[in-house]
């Protein structure tokens, strides 16, 4: 016959008040009922949930197990002790699978910050690839950070350029840091503080070409252009456009080019072969940002200065500058404003370390019979600049033609201006470079990229990024 309920009872009190249960258990998990001679069994779980903070939920079931088996073994009635068993042991499975759902939680939002620290570095990587300084950097990040999910409100974001650490510090890279506060569910029982995540991601920046044409007009149909019966042959360098459109570059007629690559963010329309060195021509490709950005306008000076001299100073020309017949340059930096820069049929014209700035609307005319030789300074704010155009003068028209003999050495920016490079000429060992809003290039020359030993600096063409960690 199976004991009534209170025969069990009395069992099972006889056996905690002799320490049976404590035997047949272990102490520190199932204590022996107190000196009353009363089981508490509130006390075995308080004392047993203690305990589980020490120590792993399946060692713990063991034990209990364990203890279970010894009991019967002693011949003492358990059947009662299932219930009692299973009020222990629920706390750990509700336990385990709360902290297994915690955990996979965590583990998700740190993958997911993962997620948005790799899009903001790359967003800002692009943003500088764009030629933006570092506020617009930031801010570029920032806002990435935000449209993937990430909230301000319970975390931080941190942006370097260069990075603050790692292999990248001395390169052109983006480094994004967030930190973000998850929240606790089940864990919250044993400590309220935040469970602190933090991601890093570094983009880097490389330049896959460089360029000795480069056309910064982002939408212009035919923006480098290359016509007319010319043979064009650049070393070591690349024709790059910004120009989003399907002709971005353009070659028509019986033009020939060889080049290291054609790289446009748009399209290419090519009516003839082009010998290249790359594999393939480039299309689709990120912009290339203006490499003479960060060149300051001179200043005008006082009083102008006379231009109807063999020899000329530096200072401003306030009624443009029209020259005829044999005249040098001296070195420094000439201001041409209220007029263009000429140089007139016939005209001898040489000078060497000369920047030529023109100051709102002027430009430059070169006529075809005359012979101009000059070179860029070598050092200083404007060394490897030979002409730099005002870039609030958004309409100007410029020409470069001139005899076989004549040489420009140096760079000729005009970000606004439209270039139309003539002459069948470039510079001494061929470094010229054409940095134009529009290039049109319709004379056979021959340019070469290794030219930093006369000051000049090189263009980037298209620029790559990528997540190096």
């Amino acid at each position: 016959m199976r004991p009534s309920k209170g025969s069990h009872y009395r069992r099972l009190q006889r056996a905690a008040n002799s320490g049976v249960i404590a035997e047949c258990g272990r102490p520190e998990l199932v204590p022996a009922a107190p000196a009353s001679g009363h089981l508490k069994w509130s006390e075995i779980l308080s004392h047993s949930f203690i305990h589980l903070s020490l120590n792993t939920g399946m060692e713990w079931g063991a034990r209990i197990l364990r203890q279970f088996v010894r009991c019967r073994r002693r011949g003492i009635d358990t059947s009662g002790n299932v219930a009692i068993i299973f009020a222990l042991s629920l706390p750990i499975v509700v336990g385990g699978a709360g902290l297994g759902v915690e955990t996979s939680y965590w583990y998700y939002s740190s993958l997911k910050l993962q997620a948005v620290a790799d899009a903001a570095a790359y967003a800002g990587a692009l943003e500088k690839v764009s030629g933006s300084d570092k506020p617009a950097i930031v801010s570029a990040a920032t806002l990435s950070a935000a449209s993937n999910g990430f909230a301000a409100s319970t975390g931080i974001i941190e942006v370097f350029t260069p990075p603050s650490s790692g292999p990248n510090v001395a390169k052109k890279a983006v480094e994004v840091i967030v930190h973000q506060n998850l929240d606790r569910f089940f864990t919250s029982i044993f400590t309220q503080n935040e469970v602190g995540a933090q991601a890093r991601a570094v983009a880097l920046i490389t330049d896959a070409s460089k360029a000795c044409v480069l056309a910064l007009n982002p939408s212009a149909s035919k923006a480098a252009l290359f016509s007319g019966s010319s043979t064009t042959k650049l070393t070591g360098c690349s024709v790059m456009s910004n120009s989003i459109a399907a002709d971005a570059i353009k070659l028509q007629g019986s033009a020939s080019l060889d080049v290291d690559c054609l790289i446009s963010a748009g399209g290419l329309s090519l009516a003839n072969p082009v010998k290249t060195v790359c594999t393939s021509l480039i299309t689709q490709a990120l912009p290339a940002a203006d490499p003479f950005a960060d060149l300051p306008a001179p200043p005008a000076t006082n009083p102008c200065q006379n231009g109807n001299q063999s020899t000329l100073q530096p200072g401003t020309y306030c009624r443009g500058l029209s020259l005829s017949g044999s005249v040098t340059l001296s070195p420094g930096v000439y201001v041409i404003q209220g007029g263009d820069f000429k140089a007139n049929s016939n005209a001898n014209i040489s000078g060497e370390g000369v920047i030529i700035y023109l100051a709102g609307s002027s430009g430059v005319t070169m006529n075809g019979t005359a012979t101009v030789k000059l070179s860029a300074p070598t050092s200083g704010t404007y060394s490897g600049v030979l002409f730099y155009a005002d870039r609030a003068n958004l309409a100007g028209s410029n020409t470069f033609n001139g005899t076989a003999d004549s040489l420009l050495t140096g760079a000729l920016y005009f970000p606004t201006q439209a270039v139309n490079y003539l002459g069948n000429f470039s510079g001494k060992n061929g470094c010229t470079q054409v940095v134009g809003s529009t290039v049109q290039w319709s004379g056979n020359t021959s340019i070469n990229q290794d030219c930093t030993s006369l000051g000049m600096r090189e263009i980037p063409a298209t620029q790559s990024v990528r997540l190096v960690e």
